[in-house]
Formats: structure tokens, sequence, C-alpha cells
């Protein structure tokens, strides 16, 4: 599975995709001059419920947070229920933002 980043001025999203379908998505908006990413949306196609695929997801926004030196704050409840799970991944959650 492959997944792309795509950004314009204040909106992005992390794309899962399989093949040429598109498996799930992760989206946000971005704030602070472009050092804040709220992720405000996770959601994954049907046939592809309980694969993996938002943890995936989640996997790729950590690792470009820590790459471009940005903060995540998670308002999507799957966001929100990892960084939860995951405290090492803590390093680039807002701080307060659970």
């Amino acid at each position: 599975m492959e997944v792309t980043k795509e950004e314009q001025e204040s909106k992005g999203r992390f794309v899962a995709i399989d093949g040429d379908m598109e498996a799930g998505e992760m989206t946000y908006s971005i704030a602070n001059d472009g050092q804040l990413l709220i992720v405000d949306h996770t959601g994954v196609d049907e046939s592809y419920k309980g694969k993996g695929v938002g943890k995936i997801l989640f996997e790729h926004l950590v690792s470009s947070a820590r790459a471009e030196e940005r903060k995540v704050m998670p308002l999507c409840p799957f966001t929100r229920a990892m960084f939860k799970k995951n405290k090492d991944d803590w390093d680039v959650l807002r701080h307060n933002s659970l």
C-alpha cells in the first residue's frame, strides 16, 4: 500500500492507495503559519476496514510532522485515540491537545 500526501494552501490529506483503489484518507487543516496540522477526519473504505489502513495513515502523519518540525492537533476521534495509545508519538502532539 502506498501513501501519498497532498497539500494546498490551508488544507491537506494523506491518502492510502492500493493499486488503483483509494483505501483511506486522513484530512487536516494547516494553521500557525504552517506549523500546526489540525487533523479533522480519518476515513477508510468499507472493503479495507480492519486491515490497518488507519494506522498506516497515522504513522505517515507522525513521520511527516517530525520531518517537517510541525505539531499535530487531533480533532478526529481516531487520531486522538491513536495518540492516547502511542505515547512515543507525543513529541509531535500540540501541548494540551488530548
